[in-house]
């Protein structure tokens, strides 16, 4: 790394730093203005307060890290143009690619430290922020206490219901298990139900207690035979770390068990193609900041008329560009049932050729 490299990253990270520190102050303003009077009506103490937005400061970085890196880009080699350092960089034969070469790298690491810091520590921040306002606020949570009516396919042929799960005692009521001959012409040819479910640790499988076994014995007049059992044991592809899984919200999963709890779900049958989508589009954010520098080194580059004002108004129209084609393109590419990892990476995709474009056009 030469002297030019060091001053430009100096410049774009003392830009970035500040660009994060001013959008996350107007989050803090609006979001003061909407929470303060109901955490003094609670009587809650200052410290409490700070605590909520110490940990309400990684989720705002998660959503505000692109624009800033689009406004730092802007900023900082705008401000490099303007003062016409970048005419005499390139006089002295360096190109536009070797001039944006350390913000590409830098970018690239920045992408990599923000999908670690997305998906495993914002979803931390996000449940000890959500427990200050379920104690504080009193709001209602949509996670956590137990499980109720849960029912699920276990296995193409098998079906599991149960009415209520504990997944901090491990138990459950009102079972029901269904078996079927096969998934094309189903006929239910077993079920079993019981009053109680539990989960053994040591064995890690199911035991019901207290139910009934039910064979129907469809060649000799639908015969049923019933058995009864105190104890129990039964295979079921469902574990316990699964059913409690569900009792967070996806925004306290980190990105493992967000991927774990959709398996799950489609593995009971529902339909999880929109949460997939989401789930890959997820993983494709972080990498804007890559596709900024990318797309905004050329045009902050050239020195232009109406100076902060054009480059002000240039970073607004593609940041809310990118984030709108994001939503648009995933519900695009679900609705003409693409897979669901081109439509979540489907913007950045556009955006990466659009750069490489426009990189291509500008007089490197």
């Amino acid at each position: 790394m030469n002297l030019i490299d060091r001053y430009i990253i100096k410049q774009f990270v003392n830009t970035l730093v500040f660009s994060i520190l001013a959008l996350y102050i107007i989050f803090l303003v609006v979001s003061m203005l909407e929470n303060l009077d109901k955490f003094l009506d609670a009587g809650v103490s200052v410290t409490i307060i700070i605590q909520y937005y110490l940990y309400y400061f990684p989720e705002i970085l998660k959503l505000l890290t692109p624009v800033a890196m689009l406004l730092a880009t802007l900023f900082s080699v705008g401000r490099l143009a303007n003062l016409n350092e970048i005419t005499a960089m390139r006089t002295g034969g360096l190109s536009l690619y070797r001039l944006m070469l350390p913000l590409l790298i830098l970018s690239n690491l920045l992408s990599f430290g923000q999908l670690y810091f997305n998906g495993w520590i914002v979803p931390k921040a996000i449940e000890k922020k959500l427990f200050i306002e379920q104690k504080y606020l009193k709001k209602v949570s949509e996670s956590g206490g137990p499980i109720y009516n849960l029912y699920m396919r276990d296995s193409p042929n098998s079906n599991l219901n149960m009415q209520y799960y504990n997944a901090d005692t491990k138990l459950g009521n009102k079972i029901g298990i269904e078996y079927f001959t096969d998934n094309i012409n189903p006929r239910m040819n077993k079920r079993i139900s019981a009053e109680t479910l539990t989960w053994d640790s040591l064995s890690m499988k199911w035991k019901l207690i207290d139910g009934f076994v039910r064979n129907y014995d469809y060649k000799n007049r639908q015969k049923v035979m019933i058995e009864k059992f105190d104890t129990l044991e039964v295979e079921l592809n469902l574990k316990h770390d699964q059913i409690k899984q569900m009792k967070k919200t996806i925004a306290e999963m980190n990105y493992s068990e967000v991927y774990n709890y959709l398996q799950t779900l489609k593995q009971g049958g529902r339909e999880v193609t929109k949460e997939m989508t989401s789930y890959y589009g997820d993983f494709a954010y972080p990498f804007a900041n890559f596709i900024v520098v990318l797309f905004v080194v050329p045009f902050a580059s050239i020195r232009k008329k109406g100076g902060v004002a054009v480059q002000i108004a240039a970073a607004l129209v593609i940041a809310f560009s990118y984030l709108i084609f994001t939503k648009v393109s995933q519900t695009i590419g679900t609705s003409i049932h693409l897979s669901p990892e081109l439509s979540g990476w489907g913007a950045n995709i556009i955006f990466f050729v659009g750069g490489l474009i426009n990189l291509l056009r500008s007089k490197a």
